[in-house]
This record gives C-alpha cells, structure tokens and sequence, in this order.
C-alpha cells in the first residue's frame, strides 16, 4: 500500500536515529517499527477496573497540617 505519512517533528528525529542505527531506509525502518509496535499491543477492547468506595468514618487526626499529623503519628521527635 502506498500512502502519504505525517510525523510529528519528535517522532522524525526518533525515526531517523533508528534508521542510522539499524542501517535501514525510510519504508523498512517504519514497517519495523511500526510491526513492533502492533505485537507489543493487545487491541482488544479491555474491561474496564472498578475500585469500589466505602466510608472509613471520620478521620482520627486532622490532616489539614502535614507536620502536625506527622507529629501526633511519630512523635514530636519526627523532625
């Protein structure tokens, strides 16, 4: 398939260091990536994680001073 591909400057630079590295020309280089890429990827719809909510009632110290929480949980030796 012949086609017309727009890269973003970064992914240019990126491409064309590969190409030195590996000593490949524009097509193979971006075929390979672009291989690589699809085989490291699972493609299929994934089901979406649910972490569920529950209430811890309210809190044992206040939290609105992170020095003074830690100072009540360590100790005033904290610092």
């Amino acid at each position: 398939m012949r086609t017309t591909v727009t890269l973003d400057a970064d992914v240019a630079v990126q491409l064309e260091r590969f190409m030195k590295e590996q000593g490949l020309g524009f097509k193979e280089a971006l075929n390979l990536v672009l291989r690589r890429g699809f085989a490291g990827k699972d493609t299929r719809p994934r089901k979406r994680h649910r972490t569920r909510a529950f209430d811890t009632g309210e809190a044992r110290i206040a939290v609105d001073s992170v020095a003074q929480a830690l100072a009540i949980a360590e100790g005033d030796g904290f610092r």
